[in-house]
């Protein structure tokens, strides 16, 4: 219970944390519309660049101050710097493209309004926090990190006029005496311009271009290499690893999801509430679907899948090397090395020259793992509704092919707009804040005990249309976990395939618009804190790391389904063994 209830503390205060920031950069950018999710910052539906490494502060480990520190500097990119004018001027090399991008970062917090001096505190503050903390992180251990870091100190010094703290002076001098000459006239030169982004922008650009062909010299392929093997909601405040991400957006083709705090959630000490479980239901989907509607729904889908031309030999080849384990498998005697076998050393007595007296271990790699594929029924993944059964049904029998268990689940409601339980609110006088209000229906589409072969006709009971109706995440999530929870295998993982939010009218207009949201928020932190079963979520062309720390948004519209196998397995290989 203490672990639940610090688990809802620290959601409440995170979620406090960013909505407090986000008011106080929209009223220092004149921007009406951002927002925070997950730790980064949107505008609308759109997520912004990271932008510099110092304005992504750690929950965990810094406090409100630093925070403020970060939002304001936030707020002054927006407002002072001309986006598209940047990007015309940086350079396309990653490397010099961070450290351009520093620099007008470095640009506009020197542009600070004077009769607002607690902004200034608080970027000074901020940039000291995460100063102090990229030294003891040890991230300046290495030569391409005390160069990098000695050049962003120089330069926000000097652009800022503002001395170099006391507690890293020391140990930038010898650095600083090597790089000094080599960048000196670039970097006197930026805080003459700093009031003119066209001007500075060309001796950033030269200075930039400078340092790396110096990083170029030194370790500029360790860097790159490290940056490209991080996900943007690992990065680490302190990092430069965000050479290949900063000022990268998330493609136009995939949308971000909008959302915000849920006051009544909040009034109820975030206890989630249910007003009737009398017509929630847990079916097969076999019995949802006449049999002739299923053999013509198989032999849809068996046609498009051949149409995919998937190589699944290939593809359950990929999944069993991530999934599978060495286990003993029996011993492999008469061998002329390893361990001594005591029952044949009574052969040397009979042939001195014998050699064959040993044996060893023969290993076999074996998945004692199980993976539940949970599929939002929603009516807005109807469109996707092939595309999404195809891809279900190639996974399914690539993980049967590597000796992995799995099982397909759905999710979605027996009525729209609340069915019998709405009615039974109103019947009941409408009491305020009923909690969900909905009748759930959790659809099993294949359990872990069937085999693909013998599910094959479930699965295909996707393709019905009519059972997409509206959504309830969190508690599908419960649900599969705890499924999950109940079987034996060593290793369990969930992939959620969801178009976006939860979605359920009569919920929501019981209630507010963010009740379902921010239940499934607290569910997925709560399950990723205990760690009893990793989750995964594909995004069917949307990006849910508002939700879920291990995401990938799909594009399946338009990329091939061997793309997004390849992605998956990309997904996956990242994050099983962290």
């Amino acid at each position: 219970m203490s672990t639940h209830n610090n688990v809802q503390r620290q959601v409440r205060h995170q979620q406090r944390v960013e909505q407090l920031c986000a008011a106080a950069i929209r009223a220092l950018s004149g921007e009406t519309d951002l927002h925070f999710r997950g730790q980064r910052l949107y505008r609308g539906r759109k997520v912004l660049p990271l932008f510099a490494p110092h304005l992504h502060p750690d929950s965990d480990k810094d406090d409100f101050t630093t925070f403020r520190g970060a939002a304001d500097g936030l707020a002054l990119r927006l407002s002072l710097s001309d986006a598209a004018l940047h990007r015309q001027k940086a350079p396309d090399e990653p490397v010099a493209y961070l450290i351009f991008d520093l620099l007008e970062q470095i640009r506009v917090e020197s542009l600070a309004d004077p009769a607002m001096p607690g902004v200034a505190r608080n970027l000074e503050y901020s940039f000291k926090q995460w100063s102090l903390a990229f030294l003891n992180a040890q991230l300046a251990d290495s030569e391409t990190g005390i160069l990098l870091y000695t050049v962003v100190q120089m330069c926000r010094s000097r652009v800022l006029a503002k001395p170099v703290p006391d507690a890293i002076e020391d140990f930038l001098e010898s650095t600083r005496a090597g790089i000094g000459p080599l960048i000196g006239a670039s970097l006197a030169q930026l805080r003459r311009c700093r009031h003119a982004q066209s001007s500075y922008a060309m001796h950033a650009w030269v200075l930039a271009r400078q340092v790396a062909d110096m990083l170029s010299a030194a370790e500029t392929d360790e860097i790159s290499s490290r940056a490209q093997g991080e996900d943007s909601e690992d990065i680490e405040r302190a990092a430069f690893s965000l050479v290949m991400q900063v000022g990268k957006e998330v493609p136009e083709r995939v949308s971000s999801i909008s959302s915000g705090r849920s006051l009544v959630l909040e009034e109820a000490a975030d206890v989630y509430q249910v007003f009737t479980h009398a017509y929630d239901r847990e079916v097969h989907a076999r019995d949802l679907v006449r049999a002739s509607e299923l053999d013509d729904y198989r032999q849809r889908l068996d046609q498009a899948v051949a149409a995919q031309g998937i190589n699944l030999p290939r593809l359950a080849r990929a999944l069993k090397a991530l999934l599978a384990q060495p286990t003993f498998d029996g011993w492999e005697i008469a061998q002329e090395e390893g361990l001594i076998d005591g029952r044949r050393l009574t052969q040397l007595i009979a042939s001195p020259t014998e050699r064959r007296l040993f044996k060893r271990q023969q290993q076999q790699a074996q998945a004692d793992c199980v993976v539940s594929l949970l599929v939002d029924c929603s009516g807005s993944m109807r469109e996707h509704v092939q595309a999404v059964s195809v891809l279900v049904d190639v996974l399914t029998r690539a993980l049967e092919m590597a000796g992995v268990v799995s099982e397909v689940l759905g999710f979605t409601t027996g009525a729209w707009s609340g069915g019998r339980a709405q009615r039974d609110w109103q019947r009941a006088g409408r009491p305020a804040h009923p909690g969900r209000l909905n009748e759930l229906c959790h659809i099993v589409f294949k359990d872990a005990k069937t085999s693909w072969r013998q599910g094959r006709s479930g699965i295909s009971a996707m393709l019905k249309a009519d059972l997409f109706r509206e959504s309830v995440d969190g508690e599908a999530l419960e649900w599969a976990c705890e499924r999950l929870a109940n079987r034996e295998e060593a290793r369990k993982l969930l992939i959620v395939v969801s178009d976006g939010c939860p979605m359920d009218g009569a919920t929501q207009l019981a209630n507010d618009a963010f009740y379902l949201d921010n239940h499934l928020q607290q569910v997925v932190l709560q399950h990723e804190q205990r760690g009893e079963v990793l989750i995964f979520a594909l995004g069917v062309g949307m990006d849910l790391s508002p939700y879920y720390s291990r995401c990938h948004a799909l594009d399946l519209a338009s990329a091939p389904l061997n793309a997004s196998l390849h992605e998956i397995v990309a997904l996956l290989g990242r994050r099983v063994w962290r």
